[in-house]
């Protein structure tokens, strides 16, 4: 069996962690695995958005113990580069457990939707380890007193506690986890694709600049997306009040 399922529907990858007798722990298969998936994602041009889940009663309770760090190639840093320098929309659907590197993935994707049989937490320290994920994801995301005590005490969050923190947009039954994250991809995949990825790209590259060099950043993207086919179609559709009908290009 994969480690990793994988599927494109209507322009939507599907990207399920697939070691659920394991809590879909993270071997050196299943990063293979992903990082192969997450290339798709960023190379496929019919690959428009992607969602992210785990199969089972897990979303990832994160590296595989049985399995040396130091041999872990592709590294958690290389795949967390990856992903995040996909400009196209990535939606989590955290279904149960999300640990450690699980988290990484989790955070490393632009749209978090949560169970509420969800939780989220970086258990390392109770393993005599440090992170990856914890120092350089989680401490940008939340105040950092509080990424201190979730780091330094290894206890876990529920999905209300990450939905209080802003670690994700949304905690809906079990049932209705992966129908939400379809409907917010659906409600992406209405807009033109080449503009929501320069929205994303334009974002993530002026996070580190000063405001004077974001602005020029983001304007450069602009003029790039004004003169594509797709922006001279939403021109035309709004001017002829139909729906418009994207090519991404």
């Amino acid at each position: 069996m994969a480690t990793i399922e994988y599927r494109v529907e209507g322009k939507l990858a599907y990207l399920v962690l697939n070691r659920p007798e394991k809590m879909n722990a993270i071997d050196a298969e299943m990063r293979t695995e992903l990082w192969r998936a997450l290339a798709d994602i960023r190379d496929d041009p019919e690959v428009w958005a992607a969602i992210i889940t785990g199969r089972g009663k897990a979303f990832s309770s994160g590296h595989d113990l049985f399995e040396s760090f130091s041999d872990a190639k592709p590294s958690f840093d290389d795949l967390y580069g990856l992903q995040t320098q996909i400009y196209k929309p990535i939606i989590a659907a955290v279904n149960g457990v999300c640990l450690a590197q699980g988290c990484g993935i989790a955070l490393s994707s632009d749209i978090c939707v949560a169970s509420e049989h969800a939780t989220f937490g970086w258990p390392q320290v109770k393993r005599g380890m440090s992170s990856v994920s914890g120092p350089a994801i989680l401490a940008r995301r939340v105040p950092l007193n509080k990424a201190f005590e979730i780091l330094f005490t290894g206890e876990p969050l529920t999905a209300q506690e990450a939905l209080a923190l802003g670690l994700v947009n949304a905690v809906v039954p079990p049932d209705g986890l992966l129908p939400t994250a379809e409907r917010l991809a659906r409600k992406i995949l209405e807009n033109a694709p080449l503009a929501v990825w320069a929205m994303k790209e334009a974002t993530l590259r002026t996070l580190s600049l000063r405001q004077d060099e974001a602005y020029k950043v983001a304007n450069l993207l602009l003029r790039q997306v004004e003169a594509t086919q797709d922006a001279q179609e939403g021109l035309r559709a709004f001017r002829e009040k139909r729906a418009p009908v994207w090519r991404g290009r």
